[in-house]
């Protein structure tokens, strides 16, 4: 296809969802299921058809009471009370099969779908992942899509069909009924059908606008909860407060406009009913005078054309269910159809009886799928000889791990062939030969299961002896025993409760208990710290004799004891040998790489000082070779930097991070809007198109978010509190919603008196139904009036409250301690996820929750008053049996929105083991363990599915009882009402009254109290916003007591400190730790990785408080000073800066919260080295920074951040590894910047690098939570076994 073909082809796609065919969404039901299907649409068919023959027997009723004399009324009405009973019988049970029917097959076939999805994707090639998904989409697709299609195949079309025969029957009995009439009341259908329409293009037209303000809104909390020691260091919350309140305050308007729109379409579409009932009674009264209709004729044909219209109103939410499903069914049908070229599932193929392992690449070309114009070998060739160990070396980029990947069979070559023992190793059966390689790789992806089960992932039958002889040769049994539940302990999410060292370790056992004959190792060492890498080396030194190794590394000690080396540059071999034969050549690329090695021996320790004083010889080269991994080949297992700091907790905030943003996107299935629409038992006119926009968030969600709080119940005044500026207008509003309470009841009165007069003698029926056509007219006005000036008003009051909450929340939020933040509950994901549907559900309390309870309440007095005085009798024993009527409407709306709604949350253990195996599907491939994966899926799905049948079940058992009652509650009214007639203790006029005037108000309440908010979640979301509210920060910088020094000097001293992170009690960083850091002295913190630097830096911006112990600055206690004064001091550099999403003037300008000139921004942007590359960018200084800054290199990004630091201008510099992540060319720009900005003030340095600490006036080492070693380099050089020694040692010899 050429270029112009692909382009049309994606126009037409972006003009069109592709969807599979209606049929075709049941392509994977067996015969049980069609069965339940061909049996749930019969029982849909009479479920529908039940309501327009109840219209008939109404009908019927009317009669018996109206025509002929009262005395045998009890005869005549019995008859059509029997009539009641067997409707009732019948649609009881035509509802249970329609509804237990239908869910259990969506749910048994959704299942199905499920699993062979799962089956599909594990089967496809790693290029699919490269180029078609992403670990993310795959999960989104298992959780979302499924759901979606659940949706449209489960009750939804039970629900369509019971619709769709509704509908055809209202319309059938109406015409057959009364044609003439029929024709009439069809005008009205068109103008409700066309408000609707514009109500709901209108609404969601408004609340789109404003969920992208509040989306704004949303990013402020996003970047500032997420990169919250920032903004406090820099005394940033004021500013991020001022900004979040400008956001929402726009979004409040939309929340007014929102409301008024959906006030005036439902005004309308009442109006527009008022108008055609009055029609009905003028045309209908000439009918009888002129075609001898009688009542009964009448009113059937009216409810019998409004069922049949409402029906059709109520299937939009199925159709759009439908349109969601079926597009959802096209992305992952196709995908369970896809074959790839390399299958795993493929059983065709040679096994090779004995297999040497002689490995040959032969003139291969390669590009990876994802960047097919990028050549990575051109003509590319290796040799591996049996039983030998080759180690390939060379920049980054250059290929090395791509020759993994070619024998792994991840990829194949685009020419030339890769051979085992001479043979190409695409002939050979893809699971053999993946069972014959151990793969280690550089970031080892464990599962989230026990230690042994990560294990046997190697080899599924693996005995206990072959599991701990593996331990052991991987040097793992020792720490494995340490631990409480030795191999049954579980490791957590991708091995996050084990250490790098101890993951690395679990990798290797799993490589070995298969007895590989090849192992591949590529950079298996590389993230780990200086001691864990010297045990895993030794693993692997153990694991190598007699087999076939290939090493991919940068770290020397790894790749010298290796037979052969390889030195591949560009994907070109450039020079090959062992170690020994390499070095002899001193022009050698190899040699160059090594070229501080003297005479063929390596120098370990001794003069390094001399080597690292030259930034660009080989040494200091290969320094930073063996701190910064860059990512290796196309794919990004990029290395962690050698210290991310506090890396578990960083580790775990990030996938917690995703996983909510994923969360988030999820909408529900029913689309954001899920439209609410009813009938009542009668067709009466509540079909309301009542737009419902749910937050993006669904209620699994919510749950979650109050899950791990303990929250207190808070009284309603609290809330009113917040609202009293609103009062007047909550008055106003209440009296409109009380006003709009009126309308069911009024409309009974009317409907009872259209009834009577539909029996009198001709002209007063000419007269009346004038009179009565008008009155229905008048209560069409008022609808429009009423129902729109309640919206108005409530929609002011709760939007006032909404703003009023979130700002008040995030200003609570933005001063509390670091320590809050490091809390999973709290993370900017559902710190943001909490304001937004806090505030919604709060607001559904004040707003719609009150209007509510005010509506129902007039309703309610209303109806009863009414029937009280036309028959009070009557009244109280109708009264009684009345509430059924309400259950069966409750019930009645719970069914449109769904009984299904909880298969999402049911899912997600079971989403976990899919997303663990997606996210790691090079491993998952490499050890061959799809169907251990799809078998641990099958076991997680059994308990929801069946929960899913059972629930299915339940479903219709209530569905069909509530259709019962109803029917049989009607039978009962009239019977009673009959005998009082006969007894002449009521009218015929009464009864109808008193019944309609119930019946409307006990609907009307019980629907509206089924589409009321669920009280507890807004009940759960007061607490939870109150306890942000009353939460005390206990570093509060929002506060003015402290004091605040006149000039700083910045003398640091730290007294006896010990601490401990609040997040892992268990850990002790510091005991009693003591250090003096004099004014204007550089100190260098150095230690292994975890031993606690960057909390002294931590502590010292006051991010956290010591456990005991007293930190001083000029002596005095930091805990004494002024929070925002203490920090205005110090200018922080962090590992990986965070710059806000906006221009670097603005970010500059974050460093000082005042005026600031354009000289001083040029006079800092100069110190920090940055003046000349921003000069050089087409926008300079308004060149917008992306979000996180992603839109500059590290080294710019790093010298902006020191700029914001230095414009500060701080009396204490603090900087975190501020060169550890960059090249080494940034490196040294950004080091003279920091050298430069050094004078004169106190510095605290962290790092890892040589060149960055030897300089320091103060060298201190940590260990084990205290101070062992202190002062110049040179002097902590000579100590014999001094623990800086060794560290710089370990540093030389691991290079």
């Amino acid at each position: 296809m050429g270029e112009e073909g692909q382009e049309k082809k994606r126009k037409e796609e972006k003009d069109e969802v592709p969807k599979v065919a209606m049929h075709r969404l049941f392509d994977y039901a067996d015969r049980f299921d069609l069965l339940l299907m061909l049996v749930g649409t019969v029982g849909a068919v009479a479920n529908g058809i039940a309501l327009p023959l109840m219209t008939v027997i109404l009908g019927q009723a009317i009669n018996a009471f109206g025509a002929g004399n009262p005395d045998d009324v009890l005869s005549r009405v019995t008859k059509v009370v029997l009539n009641f009973v067997y409707l009732a019988i019948g649609s009881g049970a035509a509802a249970l099969l329609q509804v237990s029917c239908w869910m259990v097959t969506g749910e048994r076939q959704a299942t199905r779908i499920r699993s062979l999805y799962l089956k599909a994707i594990l089967r496809q090639d790693i290029a699919f992942f490269d180029k078609e998904m992403t670990t993310g989409q795959v999960v989104e697709r298992m959780s979302g899509d499924t759901v979606l299609i659940q949706g449209a195949i489960g009750e939804k079309v039970g629900k369509f069909i019971q619709l769709v025969a509704t509908f055809v029957g209202g319309f059938v009995i109406a015409f057959v009924r009364g044609w003439l009439l029929s024709l009439v009341m069809m005008s009205s259908i068109p103008p409700i059908v066309i408000a609707g329409a514009i109500m709901s293009w209108l609404v969601s037209k408004i609340s789109s606008r404003g969920q992208a303000r509040y989306s704004d809104a949303g990013n402020v909390v996003e970047q500032t909860i997420g990169s919250i020691r920032t903004v406090v260091s820099f005394n940033g919350e004021k500013q991020a407060i001022e900004l979040y309140n400008k956001y929402i305050k726009k979004a409040f308007k939309s929340a007014v406009q929102e409301g008024t729109a959906s006030g005036f379409g439902m005004g309308t579409v009442y109006m527009v009913l008022f108008f055609s009932y009055g029609l009905a009674v003028w045309y209908g009264s000439k009918l009888i005078i002129e075609k001898g209709y009688n009542g009964g004729v009448v009113i059937n044909t009216l409810f019998a054309v409004m069922t049949g219209a409402m029906s059709l109103g109520e299937a939009t939410p199925c159709v759009t269910a439908f349109a969601a499903g079926q597009a959802a069914a096209y992305r992952i049908f196709e995908i369970i159809k896809r074959k790839p070229e390399i299958d795993a599932y493929d059983t065709s193929g040679i096994m090779l009886e004995d297999i040497k392992g002689n490995i040959e690449l032969k003139d291969v070309y390669f590009s990876y799928p994802a960047r097919p114009d990028h050549l990575i070998f051109d003509g590319f060739s290796l040799k591996v000889a049996s039983g030998t160990t080759m180690a390939i070396v060379g920049e980054s980029g250059s290929g090395k791990s791509t020759v993994i990947n070619l024998v792994e069979r991840f990829y194949d070559p685009q020419a030339g062939e890769v051979l085992l023992d001479g043979i190409n190793i695409k002939t050979l059966r893809l699971g053999w030969l993946r069972e014959k390689i151990g793969l280690v790789s550089q970031e080892p992806l464990l599962f989230a299961t026990t230690i042994r089960e990560n294990i046997m992932y190697g080899k599924e039958n693996a005995t206990s002896e072959e599991i701990r002889a593996a331990a052991e040769l991987a040097n793992a049994a020792n720490f494995i025993d340490k631990l409480p539940e030795g191999l049954e302990t579980m490791v957590g999410e991708r091995g996050a409760q084990l250490s790098g060292g101890q993951k690395q370790r679990i990798a290797i056992a799993r490589a070995i208990v298969k007895n590989p004959k090849i192992l591949l190792l590529d950079e298996a060492t590389s993230a780990l710290d200086v001691e864990s890498e010297q045990i895993v080396q030794e693993a692997l030194n153990r694991v190598m004799p007699g087999r076939t190794t290939i090493v991919v590394a940068h770290r020397l000690s790894t790749v010298r004891n290796a037979d052969i080396i390889s030195f591949v540059h560009k994907g070109k071999m450039v020079e090959q040998g062992s170690h020994d034969d390499l070095i002899k050549n001193p022009d050698g690329a190899y040699s160059q790489l090594i070229s501080f090695v003297h005479k063929g021996k390596m120098v370990e320790q001794g003069s390094h000082d001399d080597l690292i004083k030259n930034p660009d010889g080989a040494y200091s080269q290969l320094i930073h070779l063996q701190e910064i991994h860059e990512e290796k080949g196309p794919v990004a297992d990029s290395g962690i930097g050698s210290s991310v700091h506090d890396s578990k907790s960083m580790s775990k905030s990030g996938s917690r991070h995703i996983s909510l943003k994923r969360s988030i996107s999820r909408g529900s299935s029913l689309g954001d809007i899920s439209r609410r629409s009813f009938s009542v038992a009668f067709g009466l006119p509540s079909t309301i198109q009542l737009q419902e926009v749910s937050g993006s968030l669904d209620e699994s969600k919510e749950k979650q978010l109050h899950a791990d709080q303990d929250l207190k119940e808070v009284p309603l005044s609290r809330l009113v509190s917040l609202n009293k500026p609103e009062i007047p207008i909550l008055l106003l509003g209440s009296f409109a919603a009380a006003a709009h309470g009126l309308i069911f009841p009024m409309f009974g009165i009317l409907l009872s008196i259209a009834i009577k007069i539909f029996y009198e003698p001709a002209d007063e029926l000419r007269k009346d139904s004038r009179f009565w056509t008008l009155i229905f007219v008048v209560m069409g006005i008022l609808c429009l009036i009423f129902i729109p000036l309640q919206y108005f008003l409530f929609g002011v009051a709760g939007g006032k409250l909404v703003e009023r909450i979130r700002s008040l929340s995030f200003q609570r939020v933005v001063h509390q301690e670091i320590n809050w933040f490091d809390e999973p509950s709290n993370s900017s994901g559902q710190i943001g996820a909490r304001l937004s549907i806090d505030a919604l559900n709060v607001r559904r309390i004040v707003g719609d929750t009150l209007a509510l309870i005010v509506q129902s309440t007039s309703t309610i007095i209303a109806g009863f008053v009414v029937a009280m005085v036309a028959n009070w009798k009557l009244a109280l024993i109708i009264t009684v049996v009345i509430p059924l009527v309400g259950l069966q409407a409750y019930a009645q709306i719970k069914f449109i929105k769904g009984f299904s709604a909880d298969a999402k949350v049911m899912y997600e253990e079971a989403s976990q083991v899919a997303n663990d195996a997606v996210g790691s599907i090079r491993t998952v491939a490499s050890f061959c363990a799809e169907k251990r994966v799809i078998d641990t899926y099958h076991r997680k799905c059994e308990a929801p599915t069946k929960q899913g049948i059972r629930q299915g079940i339940i479903s219709g058992l209530g569905f069909g009882f509530s259709f019962l009652t109803l029917y049989l509650t009607y039978a009962l009214c009239f019977y009673v009402g009959a005998k009082f007639v006969r007894n002449h203790e009521a009218t015929f006029a009464e009864v109808f009254r008193v019944f309609f005037a119930l019946v409307l108000a006990t609907m009307g309440v019980s629907q509206t109290s089924a589409l009321g908010a669920d009280s507890t979640k807004a009940k759960d979301s007061t607490a939870s916003i109150f306890a942000i509210i009353d939460r005390e920060s206990k570093i509060d910088s929002s506060r003015d007591d402290g004091i605040v020094p006149e000039n700083v000097r910045g003398d640091i001293e730290f007294q006896h400190v010990s601490f401990r992170y609040p997040s892992r009690l268990n850990v002790q960083i510091f005991r009693d730790l003591s250090l003096s850091i004099p004014s204007g002295k550089t100190i260098a913190l150095v230690g292994e990785s975890g031993s606690g630097k960057s909390t002294v830096i931590a502590l010292l911006e006051r991010f956290y408080d010591p456990d005991s112990g007293k930190i001083l600055l000029d002596g005095i206690d930091i805990q004494m000073l002024r929070v925002s004064c203490l920090r205005q001091q110090m200018g922080l550099v962090s590992q990986e800066p965070v710059l806000f999403n906006d221009t670097i003037r603005a970010n500059i300008m974050y460093g000082k919260q005042a005026e600031v000139s354009e000289e001083e921004i040029v006079e800092v942007a100069k110190a920090a080295n940055a003046h000349q590359f921003i000069s050089g960018l087409p926008q300079g200084y308004d060149t917008p920074v992306g979000e996180r800054g992603t839109q500059l290199s590290g080294g710019q990004k790093q010298r902006v951040a020191i700029a914001r630091a230095i414009l500060k201008n701080p009396k204490i510099l603090l900087l975190d590894e501020a060169t550890s992540a960059l090249d080494a060319e940034s490196e040294r720009v950004v080091q003279e910047a920091l050298d430069r900005v050094m004078v004169g003030r106190t510095t605290v340095v962290v790092a890892h690098r040589l060149s960055t600490i030897k300089g320091a006036d103060i060298i201190a080492v940590l260990k084990n939570g205290a101070i062992v070693e202190k002062g110049r380099h040179e002097k902590l050089m000579g100590l014999k076994d001094g623990v800086y020694a060794s560290l710089v040692e370990l540093g030389m010899a691991s290079a």
